[in-house]
């Protein structure tokens, strides 16, 4: 690794979302286990009833929590709310490090505040890129902000660690970890072998997982999301589809009035982390705009339709997990259509494959955040740790 001055002062692990809180979970559990250091979690307000569930499923809470949301505030407005309230955190916690996720505004003015302040900045799940600035809006961006301030950059893949170095980033400040969230899946998935799922969905008939929350999609491509899957209800009676709605009101009020009311169609609340995790353990097939499910699919053999043009995360669909199907509503009931329909098709993408993480990913960051250096291999791609459920395999082609 490059030189660096040794750091002192607390760890502290910035939060605004669910996903990065599940993600940053088995982070904050090593480095408790095995940092000399103090450890301080701080919750942005993000997603505040959503970061609560997600941290319970692991045992853990914030130590520190700011109210930086306000009900229909520009993007703007919450970044400069932001910085006021990471400008007061950070001169009262006087980390040595700052540990950030992936891509939210939360990340990118925590990162920037650190930077500003001196404090060193480790970035989990740095590299990913779209390369296209707009899609998806503003995750592209706030990403390569967080590159450009970062000391330490956690790239979950070859893929992204390429990424980073073809930007300039020093190769030595780059170490290829694996995804955490596959450390959080297999976490839960031994407490959870044996769960049911959800809402007693039956086993013996198939699950369709639909969750839509990118800003880019909200208007017109939802609606047409929507269609796609009134049409699958209508196409396929034996179909169980389960739509957990994201909060923000836009998105439900598009789910309520396009898909209220018909009988196959379960839409829900957002679920903790654990109830969801039960849930894709048992679905047949996901269709999904989110980046966590692209990598947790592949884990376990649930196939992933991805509601989104581009994707920055190429590997699962290298690897035939993973297909991009945009919102179009013939694309999407078309894909659906042989993935039910065509058992080989299944077959193919619902072998599990150990694409982003091998569950050890946590553990790596935190030999570089109490070392200085990885004292394990770099994640390697190979065999899955999950096995798909039976009652998956044999849903699908019934």
């Amino acid at each position: 690794m490059s030189s660096r001055s040794r750091r002192e002062g607390p760890i502290l692990v910035v939060i605004g979302t669910r996903p990065e809180a599940i993600k940053l979970a088995p982070v904050i559990i090593a480095l408790r286990n095995r940092a000399s250091r103090d450890i301080v979690i701080c919750h942005s307000g993000q997603h505040r009833d959503l970061f609560d569930d997600a941290m319970r499923s692991f045992g853990l809470k914030a130590d520190v929590s700011t109210d930086t949301m306000v009900d229909g505030q520009s993007l703007p407005a919450l970044h400069g709310r932001l910085f006021n309230a990471f400008d007061h955190i950070l001169r009262s916690t006087k980390p040595g490090t700052l540990v950030v996720q992936g891509d939210t505004a939360t990340v990118a003015v925590a990162a920037w505040a650190a930077f500003l302040s001196n404090i060193e900045v480790a970035h989990v799940e740095a590299g990913l890129r779209s390369g296209n600035k707009w899609h998806p809006f503003p995750e592209e961006v706030n990403r390569r902000i967080t590159s450009v301030v970062s000391d330490w950059h956690f790239a979950p893949t070859s893929g992204a660690a390429s990424a980073l170095i073809s930007e300039g980033i020093d190769p030595d400040d780059v170490v290829i970890t694996g995804n955490t969230i596959v450390d959080a899946l297999l976490m839960l998935r031994k407490s959870l072998a044996d769960a049911s799922p959800p809402f007693g969905l039956d086993t013996s008939r198939p699950i369709l997982l639909v969750t839509v929350h990118r800003r880019e999609n909200f208007g017109q491509p939802m609606v047409d999301v929507c269609a796609a899957i009134k049409r699958l209800a209508e196409k396929h009676p034996r179909l169980q589809i389960v739509v957990p709605m994201h909060p923000n009101p836009e998105a439900g009020r598009i789910m309520q009035q396009h898909l209220g009311g018909i009988a196959s169609v379960k839409l829900c609340k957002a679920l903790a982390y654990d109830e969801f995790v039960r849930l894709l353990l048992h679905a047949t097939i996901a269709l999904s705009d989110s980046g966590g499910i692209q990598e947790e699919g592949p884990a376990i053999g649930l196939p992933v339709l991805v509601l989104r043009e581009v994707t920055e995360r190429p590997e699962g669909i290298a690897a035939g997990s993973v297909r991009l199907v945009g919102t179009n509503t013939e694309n999407i009931v078309r894909s659906v259509d042989e993935l039910l329909l065509d058992p080989a098709q299944y077959k193919h993408m619902s072998t599990p494959r150990c694409v982003y993480g091998d569950g050890n990913a946590a553990e790596r960051i935190v030999d570089v955040l109490t070392t200085g250096s990885l004292q394990r291999p770099p994640f390697v791609p190979g065999d899955a740790e999950l096995r798909p459920s039976n009652e998956r395999a044999s849903a699908a082609s019934s």
